[in-house]
């Protein structure tokens, strides 16, 4: 029997785009996923549990595991990192069990350099002006910031040639559905079961 190991699936795209979204409506279809679970060195919060929300480490930690190439990606946001630990990534894909990460551009950018391997989906918005109608409804941000939003939008959709497919969201179960889609065909990717199948050989 062909022993599969799991895929790791880097959903990302600009902020507004939805991709919180599409990861819900996904993971609620999907049980056989398994969602990447972060490191932080922020605080934990009431109700939160460790390898649950996050994966919950000291400052003086977390830089150590920077040095020594243990993250897939890592930021710093409002003076805590945050970052996708390769170990955990690793030892779920080796369960055969696929990994989803859903993450922002520059990110994404960060895994394709430490895991090639992965496959990039690129969620795009209807056109730019959905794009700012959604961030502009958030309601939350000034008449500057959504601009600035904005415009970090358009230089992120000139990243879209580094992803090996692209998803418009206009529609929530569509775009999930092509999610899904992508995902049974990298299953059945002739260099995947042929890697698979000459282990196989060797075994026997």
């Amino acid at each position: 029997m062909i022993d599969e190991n799991g895929i790791l699936f880097v959903l990302s795209g600009p902020s507004g785009v939805g991709k919180g979204t599409v990861r819900k409506e996904l993971f609620s279809r999907a049980n056989d996923l398994a969602y990447s679970i972060s490191m932080t060195t922020r605080e934990k919060r009431p109700g939160e549990a460790e390898g649950v929300d996050y994966f919950y480490k000291t400052n003086d930690e977390f830089e150590k595991l920077i040095e020594a190439g243990e993250l897939l990606e890592h930021a710093r946001f409002v003076n805590n990192y945050y970052g996708t630990p390769r170990q955990y990534v690793e030892d779920t894909l080796q369960d055969g069990r696929d990994v989803f990460l859903e993450i922002e551009v520059q990110g994404a950018m960060q895994v394709k350099e430490n895991f090639p391997e992965g496959v990039f989906i690129f969620l795009f918005p209807p056109s730019l002006e959905e794009l700012k109608n959604r961030i502009v409804e958030r309601g939350t941000e000034s008449q500057d910031l959504v601009l600035q939003r904005l415009k970090k939008a358009q230089n992120e959709i000139d990243m879209m040639d580094a992803y090996d497919y692209v998803v418009v969201n206009d529609d929530v179960d569509a775009a999930v559905n092509k999610v899904q889609s992508i995902i049974q065909s990298e299953h059945c990717r002739r260099e995947r079961i042929a890697k698979q199948y000459k282990q196989l050989l060797k075994e026997e």
